[in-house]
């Protein structure tokens, strides 16, 4: 007996597609949209389209045409992710893989396929391998890894900073969260171009990704043997001595997940910051002004690009309704980060500023949400402060409309973004960002008030002996620098911000 086709719109036959002439004649079966192939170009305008025509939950086609629902509604997101009594990440439920209509080569089959990790579990094997995960991150320390984000990115700057000229995207975006991450996970020494490029050759999915991806699971495999043996104070030290006692199986592949996702996710948040900071005159003039901090302008970011775009997938535990749709068990729905974000019951006015608002759905919610955020918040915030004090001059070295992105269903990623400033010095990478080194002070300086040439050093003033029969001159009082009225509220984060380096 063929089983019945699964359907999402509830039509009796959704094989048809619609007759010639039909102005969605270009669509899947059904009349459904795509997400992927010709279509899907610009995905922002395709999801505006399907609220438009189905709300806040509208069906759609993956690669093969295989049936998806995509949510677009911020309060219907945030109701599939706070909801694990309706809705699960187990992928082994859902209809369409049941049927045989996902392949073994499909293109998301990496975001498809399950895996015995915390980001698929349920219940109590959730609650062991998520606690283990959020054991590990809590002991963090913040204050060093800053110091690490601090020292990368003068690293970095300092490859460039003599020539005048950068991509921040290769040269700095898609480096330092690798850098950062290597270092809190324990394997500094693994960090290096061959694990920036394979690992993003892994995420691009190319010829080579499986190479790529060997490579990359090869050093935390060595990471966990080696900490197994010699526990040390870092993340996969934590992760194998927490009362979870996870196998090195397990270690190694939570130790991927937090990887892929924090970098990935840094990556993009960066690069689109850097982009907003160079192109939106509204936020430099803030930045510069005194009005927004750069913690500030990474959360208007995660609202309007956030680094995933969508997030694959929940599956319906059982039928229910959801934004006026009826959901079948085993259907799979897309968790709409970027469409939901800007809907406009949320934001009816996408011109307004964000600041103070992290209801944004970037890092997710619910039992799934994002254990590792404030990582990624504090790479991009300190990455991008300590960047602009060595770089303050920094321009955009094209026009804006050249900007190019890889789209994706998962993200949208910059592919450049190529600057220009005035070539600097090198800098020592212990010492903390700034413009210019400052010179240290000499132990017998004075300031004198004769007046010199200023390529004249200025000289210690002469001791002179006062003359018996008349009093001495009175001395000139030394200038007093001019105190500055009313610090920003940018400076005065900027000095409490690295008091702590």
């Amino acid at each position: 007996m063929t089983p019945e086709p699964h359907s999402l719109t509830g039509t009796d036959d959704p094989t048809l597609g619609p007759p010639p002439g039909c102005p969605a004649h270009n669509r899947g079966p059904g009349g459904l949209h795509r997400l992927y192939g010709p279509e899907a170009e610009d995905l922002a305008s395709l999801y505006e389209r399907l609220r438009e025509e189905h709300g806040p939950v509208a069906p759609v086609l993956l690669h093969d045409d295989v049936p998806m629902w995509v949510v677009l509604g911020h309060t219907e997101n945030l109701h599939v992710v706070r909801t694990p009594s309706q809705f699960c990440r187990d992928s082994r439920i859902w209809s369409p893989l049941q049927e045989g209509m996902v392949k073994p080569d499909h293109p998301l089959m990496p975001h498809i396929a399950w895996e015995p990790i915390c980001s698929y579990a349920e219940g109590d094997e959730h609650l062991r391998l998520r606690g283990a995960v959020t054991g590990a991150i809590s002991t963090i320390d913040h204050r060093g890894t800053r110091r690490h984000i601090n020292r990368a990115t003068q690293r970095l700057v300092n490859q460039f900073c003599e020539t005048g000229h950068a991509d921040l995207v290769s040269d700095f975006a898609e480096h330092l969260p690798m850098a950062v991450m290597c270092e809190i996970l324990g394997m500094p020494e693994e960090y290096n171009d061959r694990m920036v490029q394979a690992t993003r050759d892994m995420l691009r999915g190319t010829e080579t990704a499986i190479a790529s991806h060997g490579y990359v699971l090869g050093a935390l495999q060595r990471l966990t043997v080696r900490r197994r043996q010699q526990p040390e104070e870092d993340f996969a030290s934590q992760l194998i001595g927490h009362p979870a006692r996870l196998t090195d199986d397990e270690v190694t592949k939570h130790l991927w997940v937090v990887l892929m996702a924090a970098y990935e996710a840094t990556v993009n948040l960066i690069a689109n910051v850097l982009r907003m900071v160079l192109t939106d005159p509204r936020f430099r003039a803030q930045l510069s002004g005194g009005q927004m901090t750069v913690q500030e302008a990474v959360e208007q970011s995660l609202w309007d690009e956030p680094p995933f775009s969508t997030v694959f997938a929940y599956y319906a535990k059982h039928d229910t309704e959801l934004g006026g749709q009826r959901i079948r068990k085993g259907d799979g729905l897309l968790f709409g980060v970027a469409p939901g974000n800007v809907d406009p019951r949320v934001r009816p006015d996408l011109r307004a500023n964000m600041q103070g608002n992290r209801s944004h759905l970037a890092f997710g919610g619910g039992p799934h949400e994002c254990p590792g955020q404030d990582i990624a918040r504090g790479i991009a915030v300190t990455g991008v402060d300590a960047l602009l004090m060595r770089l303050p001059d920094v321009q955009l070295d094209c026009d804006e409309e050249d900007l190019t992105w890889t789209h994706s269903i998962a993200s949208r990623h910059l592919v450049e973004l190529p600057v220009y400033f005035d070539p600097k010095p090198p800098q020592d990478i212990m010492q903390k960002p700034g413009h210019a080194p400052v010179p240290p002070q000499r132990a017998n300086w004075q300031v004198g008030t004769t007046h010199t040439e200023p390529s004249t050093p200025v000289a210690a003033a002469p001791v002179v002996e006062p003359r018996p029969v008349a009093p001495p001159p009175q001395q000139a009082p030394a200038p007093t620098p001019e105190r500055v009225q009313g610090l920003s509220a940018w400076q005065r984060f900027l000095r409490w911000w690295r008091g702590g380096y």
